[in-house]
């Protein structure tokens, strides 16, 4: 872009910027937009009306958002995506169903449904993680329907201007413990699903903070070919909870890179070369006796639940890590998506407690 260029795109943004602060609700004083904009036309050197006309677009689109969304590609809203909405199911652990949602649409619920069931089936499923990450779509009865299939009562989930909708009362819920992944590509109606598991307490939210964009949209056809998205209602989640336009957040949060957090969604069993999801942890560490032990200590989240899972204490510095236990050689390998360990971790918890309650 030509400096001149950056420069209205730069007004454009801070007059737009200025309404988003409260200043033009406060105190009435920024100009009229029609008022500036011919003025700029009139007397800024070297810029075009198309230059004039980008910088005030960008300045609606970037103080609007997520309420307004310029859609440049992809199938309008609503469109069924081909192929099964569930991109990834498998088994961890023996015992602990793997659903990794794509998009939410009609049919979810049932895939959801019949995908779980055909697990369950060769393996005793003693909990799900449903995966939402990088899930989007705007079908919001689709996201309650989902949500219905782990609710055995009647209760409130979802509700909006077109309508509203209760689970219904059955005997063939999934009624294992549910951790669900959420980050902040997870948008629109995958967030409604997220918010109304979680709201019926049907779930617990591992990962960050979803997009907030879950709002009913309607699209406008632009002259250039490409859409406008504009929200034109409100969603609301339980006894009408507005789902908010920051996002939902989590109730474990799990703070990945979107670098290291896009490289594990492709392979949860990848080695990284750097630190990921560091412990917060305090410094006031008793010292100890000079022994002959070595100085290895977990790192991160990835090095605990390994020393975990190999029966090891994160005290115990001089155990070493056994060649048989490597990625490479073991049946079952290390998953290394800090957000998915950690959901196993919590299920695995909850598994671990029920067996110990008396009975």
């Amino acid at each position: 872009m030509k400096q001149s260029g950056f420069n209205l795109w730069l007004a454009g943004w801070l007059i737009f910027g200025a309404i988003q602060s409260g200043i033009g609700a406060e105190t009435n004083a920024l100009p009229h937009f029609q008022e500036v904009f011919r003025l700029l036309r009139a007397n800024l050197p070297n810029a075009s009306e198309e230059e004039l006309n980008q910088a005030a677009v960008q300045g609606l689109l970037n103080q609007f958002y997520p309420r307004v969304i310029l859609v440049t590609n992809g199938a309008p809203a609503g469109v069924r995506p081909e192929g099964s909405l569930l991109s990834r199911t498998r088994v961890y652990d023996d015992s602990y169903g793997y659903l990794r949602v794509a998009r939410v649409a009609t049919g979810l619920a049932d895939e959801i449904k019949s995908a779980h069931d055909r697990l369950d089936a060769t393996n005793k499923l003693k909990g799900v993680v449903l995966d939402l990450r990088f899930a989007d779509g705007q079908d919001y009865t689709a996201a309650a329907n989902a949500a219905d299939r782990f609710l055995s009562r009647e209760q409130p989930l979802l509700d909006w201007d077109e309508g509203s909708i209760h689970s219904t009362g059955k005997a063939d819920a999934i009624n294992v413990p549910v951790a669900v992944l959420v980050n902040r590509r997870t948008t629109g109606a995958a967030e409604a699903l997220a918010a109304a598991l979680r709201e019926t307490d049907a779930a617990v939210l591992i990962g960050s903070r979803t997009a907030g964009q879950a709002r009913i949209f309607k699209e406008f056809d632009l002259s250039n070919g490409q859409r406008l998205r504009v929200a034109t209602g409100q969603v609301s989640v339980g006894k009408g909870k507005p789902l908010s336009a920051t996002g939902v957040a989590p109730d474990i949060e799990v703070l990945v890179s979107g670098e290291d957090e896009t490289a594990y969604f492709v392979d949860a069993f990848k080695v990284l070369s750097r630190p990921i999801a560091q412990l917060r942890v305090t410094n006031n560490v008793a010292p100890t006796a000079s022994t002959n032990r070595g100085s290895r200590r977990p790192r991160n989240e990835a090095d605990l639940v390994r020393m975990q899972r190999e029966g090891l204490s994160p005290d115990d510095q001089d155990a070493p890590t056994p060649a048989a236990k490597t990625d490479e050689d073991s049946p079952e390998q290390l998953v290394r998506d800090p957000a998915l360990a950690r959901a196993l971790d919590l299920l695995k918890g909850i598994a671990i407690v029920e067996r110990s309650l008396p009975r």
